[in-house]
């Protein structure tokens, strides 16, 4: 689908703005918004998050204060925007009474239509002026107070043409999130496709005919006759082949320099970058804590946040210890792949159910040697754990590479709705002659250049 443009145009004079339709007026914003600076309490006014969805009731998520009683009024029909540059985005025309942090910055427009404000205003063109215009002592921090935003330049269309403006992009940006929307399910059902691929080849093996035996465990069920149902600790080098790093008061001084010998943790077993991070501690004390050093091969898991990620180790640029964060599982080769070891940790169905019902049970909250000790592990021969790994392998690179396409036209279409939204309220297209297909509210989308 492709737009014409305007017949005739004129400069602005602005980079953000470029040309724009010559019967539009240039004015700038001070003339269409007053800034409102009312306090009110959030037990009056409901406390209302600004998010780059627009503006909602407060998330459950969102930071609470104990000031509630000072933060600023909103009335429906304001524009509310985050003047931090680490929010940029998140603004929006308010559909509600209520509150907002003081951080924001609440606008009440006069002379223009409201959805029009709400996309011209979350337009990325817009955003990225508007947070030229801040000020702040960090690089990638700062504020837009009004006294700034107020002189940035709008190209304003006539009333009715805002109106028509705004039809338009409600119109195409609910077909696009519809399309990105059903992009994001598909990606859900992928990855529960894959997840439960693998759980079932970790379970019960490939081979729909060979004999089954009760597992003993009365959430697993039945497993293959020839495999093994044991304990983690079984499947170890030695005693200290699972090993939670050492308390955080033996890690307090830290080298603030590069000596060699480095400390690994949450960052590095997450992203599988063993190169990233700059804690180091000295040689003496490197020796000193030699049974939390990690060699390659081992697999390390985070103990808190994102409890039960792990990784192996497959490349260790220096010698290193883990953190207290960290739970380090030294396989005993003969018996268990690190490799094997390392799918079941991170993706068998089996191994989640069980972290699953420890976490419910647990007091404190967090993984420790002991219930990675006693995890309950279906252990095939070693030389079937190497068949396994093959085929889940290849089977799960098809799942990951249909993830890969969703995720790749999600992001095509979350472009498309950028500069479409960006080239209607600029002038870029016209789109006074538009209307809504009447066959369907939500018709067909191509992806197509603007």
């Amino acid at each position: 689908m492709t737009f014409p443009s305007y017949p005739k145009y004129k400069a602005s004079g602005f980079i953000w703005l470029g040309d724009v339709p010559e019967h539009w007026v240039l004015k700038r914003l001070g003339r269409y918004f007053d800034e409102r600076r009312e306090r009110a309490s959030d037990t009056e006014f409901e406390p209302l998050s600004v998010t780059k969805l627009g503006i909602v009731p407060r998330l459950e998520s969102a930071a609470k204060t104990q000031d509630g009683d000072n933060r600023k009024k909103v009335l429906a029909g304001d524009f509310v925007i985050n003047s931090r540059s680490d929010r940029k985005g998140s603004s929006g025309l308010s559909p509600l009474d209520g509150s907002v942090s003081l951080i924001c910055t609440v606008l009440i427009p006069t002379g223009l239509h409201g959805p029009f404000i709400h996309h011209l205003l979350r337009s990325e063109l817009f955003q990225e002026e508007y947070y030229r215009w801040g000020k702040g002592i960090v690089a990638d921090l700062w504020s837009t107070n009004f006294s700034d935003m107020k002189n940035i330049v709008l190209g304003v269309p006539p009333e009715a043409e805002q109106t028509q403006i705004a039809r338009f992009l409600d119109h195409e940006t609910a077909r696009i999130d519809a399309l990105i929307e059903e992009q994001q399910r598909l990606i859900e059902l992928l990855k529960e496709k894959r997840q439960a691929v693998i759980s079932h080849a970790v379970t019960i093996g490939l081979d729909p005919t060979v004999s089954m035996k009760d597992s003993g465990v009365e959430w697993l069920g039945e497993v293959p006759v020839h495999w093994e149902i044991k304990r983690l600790k079984q499947l170890v080098i030695d005693a200290t082949g699972i090993q939670m790093g050492p308390f955080g008061g033996m890690l307090l001084e830290l080298d603030e320099s590069d000596t060699g010998y480095k400390v690994y943790g949450q960052e590095n077993t997450i992203s599988g970058d063993f190169s990233s991070g700059n804690r180091w501690i000295s040689e003496q004390r490197y020796f000193a804590l030699s049974n939390y050093h990690l060699e390659v091969g081992d697999i390390v898991l985070t103990r808190k946040g994102s409890l039960g990620n792990c990784r192996r180790v497959s490349f260790l640029p220096q010698a290193g210890i883990i953190d207290s964060d960290t739970i380090r599982v030294r396989a005993q080769e003969q018996m268990m792949s690190p490799d094997y070891l390392e799918l079941l940790l991170h993706e068998a169905g089996y191994i989640s159910t069980q972290l699953g019902l420890v976490k419910r049970g647990a007091i404190l909250s967090g993984l420790n040697s002991e219930i990675i000790a006693n995890l309950v592990i279906i252990a095939p021969p070693r030389k079937e754990q190497e068949e396994l790994l093959r085929e889940i392998k290849a089977v799960a690179s098809r799942f990951d590479q249909g993830i890969s396409d969703c995720e790749y036209a999600v992001r095509l279409l979350r472009e498309r709705r950028s500069a479409l939204i960006s080239a209607a309220v600029t002038g870029k297209i016209d789109v006074r002659g538009w209307q809504p297909p009447a066959s369907a509210p939500i018709p067909e989308f191509t992806l197509e250049a603007v």
